[in-house]
C-alpha cells in the first residue's frame, strides 16, 4: 500500500476549507494554517453559483446550505432609474438540479469550518500561524509560521504538497512572482454593507442597477427574516479620481457621505436605496482590484488557489464559486494522476485558462455589460427598451458569461 499523501493549506477561508474536505476524500492527510488567531463569522453576503453547489452538496453539505443560504429566485438589472433592463430566473428557477444561494460569508465560513473539524479532527485546523517563508522540492515542501501578533516562530512543518489558499494577498504568490507588485485598481471602490430593511420584489431578488462607474447591487441573505423584512446584503460602487487606498485601510469601516450623496435620488419605489444605506449601522471599504492571469500556479510540489490564483472583480457573482470550483478540481486531479507533481500540474491545466477567461471578461463587466450599454445607448432612461437593446444581443451577452464561468445550464446539469 502507497504512503498516505500530506497536505498543508495556506488559509483557512472559503477556498482552502473546501480544498481540506475535497483533499480528505481523496484520502490525503490535510493540515490547514490560518494567520489570524480566531475565525469568526466576518464579512458580507456573496452569491453561490449552481456548479459551486453541486460541489458542496457532494460533499454533504446540502442540508445545512440550505438552512442558512437564501434561494435566490431571480436576478434583475436596471438602468439607474429604477427601469427594468433584463430578469431571468436563477438556481431551480431556471431549471437547474442545484439551487443558487445569496449567503452570509461568515456563516458559510463557519459551516465548512465545522465540517473540516468534524471529518478531518479539530487538530486540522491551526489558528494563528501565518506563513513568512517556505522551502519547496519536486516532492515536499517545508513551511514556516510566525505569530503575527507577537512575531514569536510558531513552527515548521513539511508536506507532500502546499496549497496556497491565501488570498489577494498570498505571501505564496508573492515567493513565486516576487516582481509582480501590488493589486491592479480599476479606478472603482466598493461599499458594503448589510441592514435589515424592507422585502423588495419577489424577497429572493438580485437586483443590479446604474453603469459601470455608478451601480447599486441588492439581495436578501438570511432565510430566516421573511414576509416584509429582509436582511439585505449591499453594495454602491462609484468611479473616483484617486488614487487606490493603501492595503492598510481596506475592509474599513468609513463615513458613508463619502458616497451616499451620489446615490440621494436613488428611490426606484420597489427600493429606496438611500433609506437603505441610512439604515445600515457598519459600512466597509474595499477597492475593487484584481490582478493579471499569471502563465503558471504550480511549481514542484506547490500551488495556488482561489484569490491567490486568480483574483477577479466581483461581477457575475463569482469569486467565491471559483475557489469551490478550484479545490474540486484538485481533489479530482489527486485522485486520478500518479505523482503529486502531476495532479498539480493537471488541477493547473484544469482552471488556468478557464479562471484567466473570467477575469478577463470581468474587466468587460461580464453579463453587466448591459447595464452599460443601455447607459450609453439612453442616459435619459428608455420608453421602449427594444428601441435601446434588443432580446437577442441581451441574450448573447448574458448567455456567453454563463458558458465562460462554467455554469451554462445544459453542460452543468448533465455532470
Amino acid at each position: 500500500m502507497s504512503k498516505t499523501k500530506t497536505a498543508i493549506i495556506i488559509g483557512g477561508g472559503i477556498g482552502g476549507l473546501v480544498t481540506a474536505l475535497k483533499l480528505h476524500r481523496a484520502g490525503v492527510k490535510v493540515r490547514v494554517f490560518e494567520s489570524v488567531e480566531n475565525i469568526r463569522a466576518l464579512g458580507v453576503g456573496i452569491n453561490l453559483l449552481p456548479h459551486a453547489v453541486r460541489i458542496l452538496t457532494e460533499l454533504g453539505l446540502a442540508e445545512k446550505l440550505e438552512k442558512i443560504g437564501l434561494p435566490t429566485a431571480e436576478l434583475s438589472y436596471f438602468n439607474k432609474y429604477g427601469q427594468q433592463i433584463w430578469q431571468e430566473p436563477r438556481g431551480v428557477n431556471a431549471g437547474y438540479h442545484y439551487p443558487q444561494y445569496s449567503i452570509h460569508r461568515g456563516r458559510l465560513q463557519m459551516l465548512l469550518l465545522e465540517a473540516v473539524k468534524e471529518q478531518l479532527g479539530e487538530e486540522a485546523v491551526l489558528t494563528s500561524h501565518h506563513l513568512t517563508s517556505f522551502d519547496s522540492f519536486s516532492d515536499y515542501t517545508v513551511a514556516h509560521f510566525e505569530n503575527k501578533k507577537t512575531g514569536e516562530h510558531v513552527g515548521s512543518y513539511d508536506a507532500n504538497m502546499m496549497i496556497a489558499a491565501d488570498g489577494i494577498h498570498s505571501v505564496v504568490r508573492k515567493h513565486l512572482y516576487p516582481n509582480e507588485g501590488d493589486p491592479i485598481f480599476s479606478g472603482r471602490i466598493l461599499w458594503r454593507g448589510l441592514a435589515e430593511a424592507s422585502s423588495f420584489l419577489t424577497g429572493k431578488t438580485m437586483i443590479m442597477a446604474g453603469f459601470q462607474d455608478q451601480k447599486f447591487v441588492a439581495y436578501p441573505v438570511d432565510p430566516e427574516i421573511s414576509g416584509d423584512r429582509a436582511l439585505i446584503n449591499w453594495i454602491a460602487e462609484l468611479a473616483i479620481d484617486e488614487e487606490m487606498p493603501s492595503r492598510a485601510d481596506w475592509n474599513r469601516k468609513i463615513d458613508k457621505e463619502k458616497f451616499a450623496p451620489a446615490f440621494a435620488d436613488w428611490d426606484f419605489g420597489w427600493l429606496n436605496v438611500p433609506q437603505l444605506t441610512r439604515d445600515t449601522e457598519a459600512v466597509y471599504e474595499f477597492p475593487m482590484v484584481d490582478r493579471d492571469p499569471l502563465p503558471a500556479w504550480s511549481f514542484g510540489s506547490v500551488t495556488l488557489l482561489g484569490d491567490a490564483a486568480h483574483p477577479m472583480y466581483p461581477i457575475g457573482s463569482n469569486g467565491a464559486s471559483q475557489a469551490i470550483l478550484d479545490a474540486d478540481a484538485l481533489g479530482q486531479a489527486m485522485k486520478e494522476q500518479p505523482s503529486i507533481e502531476l495532479a498539480l500540474k493537471a488541477y493547473e491545466k484544469m482552471r488556468l485558462d478557464t479562471t484567466a477567461n473570467i477575469v478577463r471578461s470581468n474587466r468587460k463587466n461580464g453579463p453587466e455589460h448591459v447595464m452599460q450599454i443601455v447607459e450609453e445607448r439612453a442616459p435619459e432612461g428608455f420608453d421602449a427598451l427594444n428601441n435601446v437593446i434588443s432580446q437577442e444581443e441581451l441574450e448573447d451577452i448574458t448567455g456567453g458569461y454563463k458558458k465562460i464561468a462554467g455554469f451554462d445550464k445544459q453542460t452543468l446539469n448533465t455532470k
